[in-house]
């Protein structure tokens, strides 16, 4: 959960791969902080916290200083780090606060859900699609979130083989809409996609 928001993501020249922020993961972790905000913690919690960090910080740099290791070594070592900070992380909580993150992660599926099924009939009525298509699209969705979620859970997985499980994913996905559209349809989804503002890139 929150935990991402105290671990650093760390790069290494050479073999180790750096990590880009992506704007998904910007407003997860916007989330994520908004959540700890919530939480009322104590100065004794904050404490705890603010020396985890550092503890996390120099662990880091002592992982990136090491260019004796492989990539496939590095991401062990960076994906056991994660899981004990995760569980000092969870460790410095009380039951209560534990249950409201659980509670807030809940409320955030459903307003996802909730704009997830606004944005799928928002589709339907500017493509027009068919009732037949519409659950053919609705079928395909929650089938990737199962995987998805799945794919997350796996903890015999490192992070760059979940995002790149992901990734893959998505462009099935992609090609399974594809199939289910009309040639009409997708030239329709290609314009509005055109038709987007432009956001500025993340540096």
């Amino acid at each position: 959960m929150l935990v991402a928001t105290f671990i650093l993501s760390a790069s290494q020249a050479q073999e180790i791969p750096e990590r880009k922020t992506s704007k998904q993961e910007m407003k997860r972790k916007h989330h994520r902080g908004d959540e700890f905000k919530s939480l009322n913690l104590s100065e004794e919690q904050k404490a705890k916290f603010k020396a985890l960090r550092e503890e996390n910080r120099t662990q880091m740099e002592e992982l990136k200083k090491n260019d004796n290791i492989t990539v496939k070594e590095w991401k062990s070592k960076m994906g056991a780090l994660k899981k004990e900070q995760r569980a000092k992380f969870q460790s410095i909580l009380s039951d209560e606060q534990k249950a409201q993150l659980e509670k807030s992660r809940q409320d955030r599926k459903v307003e996802f859900k909730g704009r997830s099924e606004a944005r799928a009939e928002k589709m339907k009525a500017e493509l027009g699609l068919s009732d037949e298509q519409s659950a053919k699209l609705k079928a395909s969705r929650e089938a990737m979130g199962e995987k998805m979620k799945s794919i997350r859970e796996d903890k015999s997985l490192n992070d760059e083989s979940k995002k790149e499980q992901v990734k893959e994913l998505m462009k099935k996905q992609k090609e399974e809409t594809k199939s289910v559209l009309t040639e009409e349809q997708l030239k329709k989804l290609e314009e509005q996609k055109r038709k987007r503002p432009s956001r500025k890139k993340i540096v």
